[in-house]
């Protein structure tokens, strides 16, 4: 299904322009333990309703910003520019040991 996005710089968009990055969601406090990190990084509310969700348009400005869509009728209600980099989702590359969030010994 196509939809409209509205880029914060670009305007309104075509849907396959942009990747969708997934819902918002809280990062957990410094040194997480295991559930919560396998919370974080593998459940996610999936509504039935409006969320607010990461988009990156890829194919043109290539600007991360949040959408809050209705993901039964994929109507866009509104669209955010990010004010920070740090509210962006982490870039690919690699993660510093003093960064990481796993602990440094397995839970048994």
């Amino acid at each position: 299904m196509s939809f409209r996005l509205s880029c914060p710089s670009c305007g309104p968009r075509d849907v396959n322009e942009f990747a969708y990055g997934g819902e918002l969601a809280a990062r957990p406090q410094e040194r997480p333990d295991v559930r919560e990190l396998g919370s974080y990084l593998y459940f996610r509310a999936n509504v039935a309703g409006v969320q607010r969700e990461w988009w990156f348009h890829r194919l043109g400005c290539e600007l991360w910003f949040q959408a809050e869509r209705d993901t039964r009728t994929n109507e866009v209600l509104r669209t955010d520019a990010c004010v920070s980099e740090t509210q962006a989702p982490l870039a690919d590359g690699p993660v510093e040991p003093a960064d990481a969030a796993i602990p440094p010994e397995p839970a048994v």
